[in-house]
């Protein structure tokens, strides 16, 4: 199957699907099947991490799906605990290994760590990892303005990608305007929220009722809409292909509103602030 799912183009002149498929906790055999169903329903931007413990399963999803290489992106990221430079090479490294790839569409970091502060040597890392053709293009995740602007500064290099936590409940405001400012494409991680809390919302709800769309659909195109890029996971093929089905129709302006008045200050699923939060 060709994938509907339309691109937006990165600054580095990448083009990125709009919505690509999350694998948190998809692992082995079973897993590798759950990820080459979704390469089949037209899924072709892959996101993994190091810390993930699956990219063996992704690169094996990659084999056993009827879809050449070239025409997937596979996303991976870098843990905390390798960020010297030395260190984050050689991770990068074995995460081709595990997932026997060439390279990586998309490399992050995976969280700035800024108590540890060593950030910006992995990005110094992902810099070069990219000159030597590791990498086809570098970003980050869960980076606030205050360190993105510290590897402009020190490198003169802007990621093109930032993922972070965005959701109806926590809509990210600010850090997507700042992100647009200096053409940063915002990839929305927890897309969903938890999808059983949020499936019962009635604001959603009377919305998806009104388009005669699921919830999940109207917060993916909500999403869409933002300017966004989404990685939803799902196990099962019914809700990965609906996942998908998100562009024969168009929110409202009123309903967009209405969606992004959701969002409240406490509105993070662990209350994972990267201002302080750190994960090795």
């Amino acid at each position: 199957m060709e994938s509907i799912v339309p691109t937006m183009k990165l600054h580095d002149g990448i083009e990125l699907p709009t919505i690509g498929f999350g694998t948190a906790n998809i692992k082995g055999n079973q897993g590798a099947n759950v990820i080459a169903n979704a390469i089949s329903n037209g899924y072709r931007l892959i996101d993994t991490a190091y810390n993930y413990e699956n990219e063996g399963a992704v690169g094996e999803a990659i084999r056993r799906a009827d879809v050449s290489r070239e025409k997937l992106r596979i996303t991976s990221k870098l843990p905390g605990r390798y960020h010297q430079y030395d260190e984050a090479i050689k991770a990068l490294q074995e995460s081709l290994f595990r997932a026997n790839l060439d390279y990586f569409d998309l490399y992050l970091i995976h969280w700035p760590n800024p108590k540890q502060d060593h950030y910006l040597e992995a990005w110094q890392a992902l810099i070069d990892a990219q000159k030597w053709g590791l990498v086809r293009s570098i970003g980050v995740s869960n980076f606030l303005p205050e360190h993105l602007e510290r590897l402009k500064r020190e490198t003169g290099v802007m990621p093109t990608v930032n993922q972070v936590e965005l959701h109806p409940f926590f809509n990210q405001e600010e850090q997507r305007t700042f992100h647009e400012k200096h053409q940063i494409v915002t990839e929305s991680w927890s897309p969903l929220y938890r999808a059983e809390e949020i499936m019962v919302h009635d604001t959603i709800q009377q919305i998806a009722k009104k388009y005669q769309k699921s919830v999940g659909q109207v917060i993916l195109r909500w999403h869409y809409q933002l300017g966004n890029v989404t990685i939803p996971r799902s196990t099962s093929p019914e809700h990965q292909l609906s996942n998908l089905s998100i562009f024969d129709f168009a929110l409202d302006y009123e309903d967009m509103e209405a969606i992004g008045q959701l969002t409240r200050p406490d509105g993070r699923i662990n209350d994972q602030d990267p201002a302080v939060y750190e994960e090795f």
